[in-house]
């Protein structure tokens, strides 16, 4: 396209135009951006509810770590508390003092009372738990059970360290309380114990598996022996009684935390397959809400008929019968005022017709000069009201029909000699001015030749409304498009009301006054031209004139009317 043409392209940088229907396509009604805010407000909170799974898995990681301590601590506790209960309460203390320098851990006899305990952590003692509490002001941890048997007698076991020998000793320990029973009682005792801990603990005869020949014989020798899985990164603790059956505590794992690694492929997982049925979910609302914003568009841009399809079970099928109903509503209320409307013009018609007839029976009738030119300025007027019947009228059908409807007899037409003939009409109209047409040497469009030709008389006449002395038409065109430009030297549209001289019976202000006496518009003219544009499938725009400094009317059509609905 030429330089020197750069204007007559309407959708390239504008900033003031419209064809008083749709909005340009500089200034798109679409969801889409609002979408991608969407979605990336959806990801950045996936990505917040990623690093809240982060800090939750930490949390939970040390809740395992209290259970497994918890766990760990019920099997010596257990044994500790049966021993303790066992003893006569007056031999307690001493029996106390006794193991706790045998064992390495500090002993005592307290009640919940003087320990302070919380609701909850009596109520965890009541049940038989182990409570382990992180030793205030001190190094370790302090262990906390109910003796079996008494309501508020609890032992309290610190540990400060663990030492290779301290399971040695509970395990030898839990061997002599067991030995304590008769033999016939001795397994029962064993069970009775092992239904309050959480660790695993075992009896058997003959030969313990998975010991060696050097195990065996020290096991044999009544010392407890420690078999260490280095497969399963385990320890079990073995001791044998005089009969010849044998304990087995164990196997015990060590902690392990959940590898940061592992939580993060897992939350990644998780967020990935929650955020494509999120995204699949979201894109079906979008489908959705972009045809209703297309319906939205086609009902804006004139096509009164135009609804939203609605599906059973489909999302947003309450918005869809609203927006239905407001269209029925709509087209309700615009048809009831377009058949007002033509009604009071065609019942104008005929007492404009009986006043015209009388004024030419009283002006044959009458000789005087000035009686004539009373009746001359009368007939004037019967004239301009007549023409705005007219203006009415077309504007009514045009504004009326819908998609398929509108008698539209497109053809093959040669632009310059449509522009020639509206400009060889208006020149005696307008002898003050100058009136051009450059360009357009066999340029064709597909189209009405009535319509066009209207839309294009509209134009100039506007133009020449408001010329001082030039109007200039240039007609160019492209392999798809045709821009049919109409400017003027006047004072041009102010940028505020160029979205507003297109709609029906818009005038300006002062600042684009009539130039002579008789002349001047309705404020229908652009609105017919706006709609025989938009029947067309083109667009109008409105802009400052590159060259004579006043209005700048630009009527982009496409070349072929089959096609038209691709540029609209």
């Amino acid at each position: 396209m030429p330089s020197r043409f750069p204007s007559l392209v309407p959708w390239q940088g504008r900033s003031n135009s419209s064809d008083g229907l749709a909005p340009p396509p500089h200034r798109p009604l679409s969801a889409h951006g609002g979408f991608r805010r969407l979605y990336l407000t959806l990801f950045l909170s996936l990505m917040a509810i990623f690093w809240i799974g982060v800090a939750a898995s930490w949390l939970i990681d040390d809740w395992r770590e209290d259970h497994y301590r918890q766990r760990l601590a019920s099997g010596p506790m257990a044994l500790l508390t049966s021993l303790v209960a066992s003893q006569p309460e007056s031999s307690r203390d001493a029996w106390l003092s006794a193991y706790e320098e045998e064992l390495g851990i500090r002993l005592a006899l307290s009640d919940s009372e003087t320990l302070m305990l919380g609701f909850m952590d009596r109520r965890r003692l009541a049940r038989g738990d182990v409570l382990a509490r992180q030793a205030q002001g001190e190094i370790g941890w302090q262990l906390y059970q109910r003796l079996p048997g008494e309501d508020d007698a609890i032992l309290v076991a610190h540990f400060t360290g663990l030492s290779e020998q301290q399971p040695l000793q509970l395990v030898s320990l839990l061997r002599q309380w067991l030995e304590l029973s008769p033999e016939d009682e001795r397994e029962a005792r064993f069970q009775a114990l092992r239904s309050r801990i959480s660790l695993p603990m075992g009896m058997g005869s003959g030969t313990p598996p998975g010991l060696s020949n050097s195990q065996l014989t020290q096991l044999n020798a009544g010392h407890v022996v420690i078999n260490v899985v280095a497969e399963r990164s385990s320890l079990g603790f073995y001791a044998q009684f005089s009969g010849g059956r044998w304990i087995m505590v164990g196997p015990l794992s060590p902690f392990e935390s959940l590898p940061i690694v592992t939580i993060s492929i897992v939350m990644a997982l998780m967020l990935t397959m929650l955020g494509l049925a999120i995204y699949f979910i979201m894109r079906s609302v979008e489908k959705r809400l972009t045809r209703l914003e297309q319906t939205t568009a086609s009902f804006t841009g004139g096509d009164y008929n135009a609804r939203v399809t609605i599906q059973e079970g489909e999302y947003l099928t309450q918005l869809g019968l609203a927006f239905n109903t407001m269209a029925d509503q709509v087209q309700a209320v615009l048809s009831s005022q377009q058949d007002l409307m033509r009604a009071v013009s065609h019942e104008f018609r005929t007492p404009v017709a009986r006043v015209r007839f009388a004024l030419q029976m009283v002006d044959d009738m009458s000789e005087s000069p000035g009686i004539r030119r009373l009746l001359k300025g009368v007939d004037d007027d019967i004239e301009s009201i007549d023409r705005l019947i007219d203006e009415i009228l077309t504007y009514a059908r045009l504004d009326s029909a819908t998609d398929g409807m509108l008698p539209l007899e497109p053809a093959s037409l040669e632009v310059r000699e449509i522009a020639d003939r509206v400009v060889e009409t208006l020149t005696p109209l307008h002898p003050q001015l100058t009136l051009e047409v450059t360009g357009g040497q066999e340029l064709s469009v597909h189209a009405d030749a009535r319509y066009l030709q209207r839309a294009l008389q509209n134009l100039v006449s506007n133009a020449c409304n408001h010329a001082g002395t030039r109007v200039h038409v240039r007609l160019l065109g492209d392999e798809r498009l045709v821009y049919l430009s109409v400017e003027d030297d006047g004072a041009g549209v102010p940028a505020g009301e160029r979205e507003r001289i297109f709609k029906p019976f818009a005038r300006l202000d002062d600042s684009r006054t009539r130039h002579q006496p008789g002349v001047g518009g309705y404020g229908l003219g652009l609105a017919i031209v706006a709609r025989i544009v938009h029947w067309h499938h083109g667009r109008i725009t409105v802009d400052t004139a590159p060259e004579l400094g006043g209005a700048q009317f630009i009527l982009t059509l496409p070349r072929h009317y089959e096609a038209a609905e691709e540029y609209s």
